[in-house]
């Protein structure tokens, strides 16, 4: 029967990446904790991590649990504080930085969520590029980041946790004729006139994604602004490949705004948390990573 506690030791492995630092942060022995993992690898009948001599990293399974074993503790958290005491006699602060498209569009809720759990904690925000946010995380003067996990830099100094998987769809006016077809891959876009978000280091995304499909697209304008996008497309100016988290049905002139799939493009926009590795955390910053772990009623809001 898998216990909680084992699962607390598997995040304890996946988070320093090996048994030893694992070992010396939970408080017990090596040798424990290796049969703790070993235990439970056998109850859910995959291998968790990959080991090799510079300790542990996870299988594309361990990853996978690793989202529900942070959602799991998550929950149980959220029982025991609505059971145990009022979140109302917590006070302090938290620094969060962010960058503008995760601002946007993922900020609010996550926001609203923790302040209605924790009103007495005053919530600091600051909101700047993803190298400055990533700086000021390492240096310890801001005590978690919520931004685009995919262009992180240093990952050694860094944990981090997806919350949300955001796929890509093609953004296209009404009555486009790709519209019509049964299927839209990649290569189709680069036949159209493309509209470039550059925000949040979309454009190196997007150069990414290009430059593995082999192609070239076709960019007939570049803009930082979402909204410019969304009037654009609608107006019949191009298409647009963009997250579905900020995804509207319509343009600020009210003119419809189609979004399909795209057959070839299995890529998703991570965006989740990050705080620094391998020291002790502020105090109001485990509350701050439960909340954002549960999730909203009726699911988590990545997509529309």
């Amino acid at each position: 029967m898998m216990t909680l506690r084992q699962i607390r030791h598997f995040i304890a492995v996946a988070e320093t990446g090996s048994i030893s630092a694992a070992a010396q942060t939970a408080f017990i022995s090596q040798s424990t904790l290796t049969l703790a993992i070993q235990q439970l690898e056998q109850e859910i009948g995959v291998s968790l991590f990959n080991r090799h001599a510079k300790g542990m990293t996870l299988t594309h399974q361990g990853h996978q649990f690793l989202r529900q074993a942070h959602v799991i503790l998550a929950t149980v958290d959220n029982a025991k504080r609505s059971l145990q005491h009022s979140t109302d006699q917590v006070a302090g602060h938290v620094t969060i930085g962010v960058t503008s498209l995760v601002a946007g569009y993922y900020l609010a809720d996550l926001l609203t969520r923790f302040q209605r759990a924790y009103p007495n904690v005053d919530i600091r925000v600051m909101e700047d590029e993803r190298p400055y946010i990533e700086h000021l995380l390492v240096s310890g003067e801001i005590d978690v980041g919520v931004l685009i996990l995919s262009n992180l830099e240093d990952r050694h100094a860094l944990q981090t946790e997806v919350l949300t998987h955001s796929p890509y769809r093609l953004w296209l006016p009404a009555q486009h004729p790709l519209l019509e077809h049964d299927s839209i891959n990649l290569a189709d876009v680069a036949r159209e006139p493309l509209i470039q978000l550059n925000v949040d280091e979309m454009d190196r995304n997007a150069q990414r994604l290009w430059r593995g499909a082999g192609l070239q697209p076709k960019i007939s304008l570049r803009t930082a602004s979402t909204e410019a996008v969304r009037s654009l497309v609608a107006a019949g100016l191009g298409v647009s490949i963009q997250p579905d988290m900020t995804y509207r049905p319509w343009s600020l002139e009210g003119d419809i705004i189609e979004a399909r799939p795209i057959a070839d493009l299995n890529q998703t926009l991570d965006v989740g948390l990050a705080w620094r590795r391998g020291t002790a955390r502020p105090a109001m910053v485990d509350p701050f990573l439960t909340v954002a772990r549960e999730i909203p009623h009726g699911g988590r809001k990545p997509s529309i």
